[in-house]
């Protein structure tokens, strides 16, 4: 989406015109799913609902966008992170690593591993740490993370998003991986405690 149909639409929900909020669910509910998806787990029954918050969220929080900060796309992203943690703070709950391979029927996923239960239960863990690990970060490692590395988003095209330089994204980028390499450490050490 241009910046320009972009900012009509923010100028749309702004006014609380309903065709501004049709245009931003058609546009971005299929990217949003995806992102919650990976946050929460793709098969997670919860995803609906966080994606349900994001939407309510934005509808009230519609006066803050503000596009010189950052794209519509951006800040919808921040909107679903955010609903994303507090969704896992109000469940308080952890999926079972035994739930999560029950749930693997990707048999692209899944041909690597057939046979080897223990192959299969150390990447359904490690998927799970690193859910959490994106949850615990900051918004924007956690953003910046998700777009690089399951979107594959450009540089550019992360810079352009979120109205920065190139060579401050990449400084970010370097950043959150640092953050994640220790939240990794950390949730890791504390997985192999608990067994």
């Amino acid at each position: 989406m241009d910046d320009r149909a972009a900012r009509a639409i923010a100028e749309g929900l702004r006014a609380g015109d309903s065709s501004a909020w049709r245009e931003l669910y058609d546009s971005f509910a299929v990217p949003t799913w995806r992102l919650v998806a990976r946050w929460l787990g793709a098969n997670s029954a919860d995803v609906a609902d966080v994606v349900q918050e994001t939407f309510l969220a934005a509808a009230r929080s519609a006066q803050n966008f503000d596009p010189d900060k950052g794209s519509l796309w951006w800040w919808l992203c921040g909107i679903a992170r955010n609903q994303a943690a507090l969704h896992g703070r109000r469940t308080a709950r952890r999926r079972q690593v035994i739930g999560e391979i029950e749930s693997l029927d990707d048999p692209e996923f899944a041909a690597p591993f057939e046979g080897d239960p223990c192959a299969m239960l150390l990447v359904a863990e490690q998927a799970e740490i690193v859910r959490a690990v994106l949850l615990e970060l900051p918004d924007e490692y956690a953003l910046l993370l998700s777009a690089k590395y399951f979107d594959d988003v450009s540089v550019e095209e992360l810079a352009a998003a979120t109205r920065s330089s190139e060579v401050a994204v990449r400084s970010k980028l370097a950043r959150a991986r640092g953050a994640f390499r220790v939240a990794f450490g950390r949730q890791m050490k504390a997985a192999a405690c608990s067994v």
